[in-house]
């Protein structure tokens, strides 16, 4: 992960991002020893992974969680999403300095700063870095019951994140923050990262085209070296009609949470999300660009 043209993609992260440095695998070794047997030299001969492997992926990110975020314990059942971290990093860092912009600059740390977190996911990396970063309390809401349970497992068993993140089950797949946020509950900001797919089979075409870039072969079988489960990559109408949901369901909210913000990972989507943020009378809106080496992806934050 250190060749010259990595090295340059990743200066496009946030400048709070503690992976802005190519990845510093002796001293990831050193903290957690597992991640050694997955070390391989490149055609630079410079140490890195397979990142097409998933096992070796969950074993960078559990050695990056132990050596940056202070996390012990972190596992994740076979087919959950294992995320790319110095990406999930970039949206909390982003989302502190949208929340800065309400107290003259100064990005709001501790405990009385709340985020929910829509679809926390079995890994609960969004609460463990805004924690560990800003002391931010969060709540994670799940609708995934196997998931839901891995991530309170999570946060059960790392001390720090105990008392400072609540998961929450989301019974309604037809809900997005109606029976999680409770009546008279306030939040500084709710984040999201949506099923983009609309279908399995998109997800299917998608890893094809990922194992491909990861310098796999055609004939590879198609498992995703980020894993995921169903309700983490795809839904019924993709990110598009996801995210409209939320738009629309935010406005009986308007008066318990601050800043409303999802990821959007197709540009085309954009726009239309743009329509339907005017046609419910936001008070305002933005878009964030992002983007992590070849990957783009977008922050949509609103207020009304």
């Amino acid at each position: 992960m250190s060749t010259p043209e990595k090295k340059s993609k990743l200066k496009k992260l946030h400048s709070r991002n503690r992976h802005l440095a190519p990845y510093n695998f002796e001293k990831l070794c050193a903290v957690y020893q597992p991640l050694s047997k997955y070390i391989k030299p490149n055609k630079e001969n410079e140490p890195t992974i397979t990142f097409s492997d998933r096992e070796a992926v969950k074993a960078l990110n559990k050695a990056l969680l132990k050596t940056y975020y202070d996390i012990d314990y972190w596992e994740l059942p076979k087919d959950n999403l294992c995320p790319p971290i110095p990406g999930r990093a970039d949206y909390i860092h982003y989302a502190a300095d949208i929340l800065a912009e309400s107290f003259d600059g100064v990005i709001p740390r501790g405990k009385d700063v709340k985020i929910l977190d829509i679809g926390v996911g079995a890994n609960c990396i969004y609460p463990i870095i805004g924690n560990y970063e800003y002391d931010w309390n969060f709540v994670g809401a799940e609708l995934d019951y196997e998931s839901h349970k891995n991530a309170e497992e999570i946060v059960k068993k790392n001390s720090r994140l105990r008392n400072k993140v609540d998961i929450r089950m989301q019974f309604n797949p037809n809900n997005i923050f109606k029976n999680i946020i409770k009546q008279g509950e306030k939040f500084d900001m709710t984040i999201c990262n949506p099923p983009f797919f609309k279908s399995n089979q998109e997800v299917m075409e998608q890893t094809m085209r990922k194992i491909k870039n990861l310098g796999g072969t055609s004939d590879q079988k198609p498992i995703q070296n980020f894993g995921g489960n169903n309700s983490e990559l795809w839904c019924r109408g993709g990110e598009r009609l996801f995210i409209t949901k939320m738009i629309k369901e935010s406005v009986a909210y308007k008066h318990q949470v601050k800043w409303f913000s999802t990821l959007v990972s197709k540009k085309e989507n954009v726009r239309i999300l743009e329509g339907i943020l005017k046609k419910e009378n936001t008070r305002d809106y933005r878009i964030v660009d992002m983007q992590q080496g070849n990957k783009v992806s977008r922050l949509l934050v609103w207020r009304f």
